[in-house]
């Protein structure tokens, strides 16, 4: 997976994050920065955490499916990015205004729910032989950077953002997929 692509396919798993930072932080009053670090950083750590998980998962399938891997990378991310796109039509829960997602069980259940889909892609991420600890950190950090900028966002720009987040990052998944599946076919 080259750079431009591992970027793409960060944003996309990041979007989930992104949403709940926008959509989260509109609805409190107030953000502090330890607040916004806290969320980033935890959102981040499971953004890397989840694909190594599922890359040492699929380590072990790759010699019994390698001759139709492309297809089985393109399946997950297609499946990962249509549930987002999904996702992105479906009308959220309302939080109270005074909700604090950023401590405790809340924020260690949004970071392990924000990340399922960054574990999927870490399967499909062992097919292609990547150096997974690199490929982990860019996505990590970019889920700290998106998370910390739909803070930002949110206290300005509301809830509208974050659906639309979600659609563009599994759109952007969906893409990624078919790029795989296309290399994968052609000699």
């Amino acid at each position: 997976m080259d750079f431009p692509s591992l970027l793409l396919a960060a944003l996309g798993l990041s979007a989930d994050c992104f949403a709940i930072a926008v959509s989260g932080s509109a609805a409190m009053r107030t953000v502090s920065p330890r607040q916004v670090f806290r969320t980033s950083f935890s959102f981040g750590f499971f953004q890397f955490l989840m694909p190594v998980i599922g890359w040492l998962a699929g380590r072990t399938l790759v010699d019994r499916i390698s001759a139709y891997d492309h297809w089985v990378a393109f399946g997950i991310l297609a499946l990962v990015g249509g549930k987002a796109i999904a996702d992105s039509f479906r009308p959220s829960s309302e939080k109270s205004e005074c909700a604090d997602f950023t401590r405790g069980f809340t924020l260690l259940t949004l970071s392990v729910a924000t990340s399922l889909d960054a574990l999927a892609v870490g399967l499909s991420l062992a097919l292609l032989r990547v150096n997974i600890m690199s490929t982990s950190f860019t996505i990590g950090l970019v889920a700290f950077a998106v998370t910390a900028s739909g803070f930002a966002i949110g206290q300005r720009a509301g809830r509208l953002l974050g659906k639309r987040a979600k659609l563009a990052g599994g759109s952007v998944l969906i893409a990624i997929g078919l790029r795989i599946l296309i290399d994968g076919l052609l000699p």
